[in-house]
């Protein structure tokens, strides 16, 4: 049994311990973390902020094991203690690498330094792997065969395999989404369906779809790999849309052409989401039944705001019309009646 002296000579190493792992994370982790934000990478940051999470446990640990190892206790108890460490440090070890490989994950994807919301689901598949392997290890580490374990996970993984048919399907076609790089997390999309929005999530089942509604649309990824989709963030966010309008056949085309091409660019440099560098331009395409149509192509620097430009266009395009005499026609049929002889 400690007496009173082991305890506070236990107590001086834990103490000890803490106060090494304090200065570590109040006074050396932060330099580090300066250091790191000088470089143009952010995987230091990561592994850094990662790391200092953990600093105080590891130091405390530390003092406990060897505070216990200078107390006389049985041999028993201190082969119990090493395994317990070996165990805490190896499941740390294990949690910094699933998130720092995981968040590098994120770094990757965006072909840039910063840091961009991933899809869950390869964030998930990374970690789990990475906890199976600290878990084996950890199993190894005490003594434990392996063997044994990984032939179950086999027979089990393939009755596993056959009973989730459905789920799996929805998993590797997940996969095969992101791996594919045509649909991504933040990414505006329409499906062939009629939904559109912003891609919020890929998980292992579905993918999320936040609509400009703001309510949530959640489909199968098998459902997602066997439609025609149109990502309207790929190869560029900006998007060329067209406004349909009728002028009349008494019109003078020219000047329809200047005033509608004033319109457009007064439109586009005024209203947000517009681009400005954009030469806008126009195109006759049809003689109609009342009308000489013509098509009106406006930039935006997002899908998104072609509801708010076209909005404000074909208001100042009616008023100016207006202004100038420039005729829109009500669409005109011609009757005739043919009177049969009494």
């Amino acid at each position: 049994m400690m007496i009173k002296n082991d305890i506070f000579q236990l107590a001086i190493y834990v103490f000890s311990g803490f106060l090494i792992g304090f200065v570590f994370h109040k006074w050396i982790m932060p330099v580090l973390a300066k250091l790191a934000a000088k470089t143009r990478l952010k995987s230091d940051d990561l592994i850094v902020s990662i790391i200092n999470k953990w600093i105080i446990s590891w130091f405390v640990a530390l003092g406990l094991f060897i505070g216990l190892k200078n107390i006389e206790i049985n041999d028993k108890y201190h082969t119990w203690l090493q395994d317990g460490l070996v165990v805490f440090y190896l499941f740390s070890l294990t949690w910094i690498a699933a998130r720092i490989i995981s968040g590098m994950v994120k770094i990757k994807a965006s072909g840039t330094d910063a840091i961009i919301p991933s899809s869950s689901i390869i964030g998930n598949i990374i970690k789990i792997i990475i906890y199976c392997i600290g878990l084996l290890i950890i199993l190894q580490s005490l003594g434990i065969s392996i063997t044994p374990i990984l032939t179950a996970l086999g027979v089990g993984g393939l009755a596993v395999a056959l009973a989730l048919q459905d789920t799996l399907s929805n998993l590797f076609a997940g996969l095969q989404i992101i791996a594919s790089g045509k649909i991504n997390p933040g990414d505006f999309v329409k499906l062939d369906s009629g939904e559109e929005g912003f891609i919020q999530d890929i998980t292992w089942r579905s993918t999320t779809i936040r609509a400009v509604t703001d309510h949530i649309i959640i489909v199968p990824n098998s459902k997602i790999s066997g439609m025609i989709v149109s990502n309207f963030y790929l190869p560029q966010h900006e998007v060329t849309f067209m406004v349909e309008v009728g002028v009349s056949y008494d019109s003078d085309l020219k000047f329809v052409e200047k005033v509608t091409l004033e319109v457009i660019r007064q439109t586009l440099n005024e209203v947000e989401g517009g681009v400005k560098t954009y030469e806008p331009s126009i195109r006759f395409f049809a003689f109609g039944d009342s009308s000489i149509n013509l098509k009106a192509l406006l930039r935006v620097t997002e899908y998104v705001y072609q509801y708010t430009v076209k909005h404000e266009f074909i208001k100042r395009l009616h008023e100016r019309y207006v202004q100038e005499g420039i005729n829109i026609p009500f669409p005109i049929r011609t009757i005739y009646i043919k009177k049969e002889d009494a």
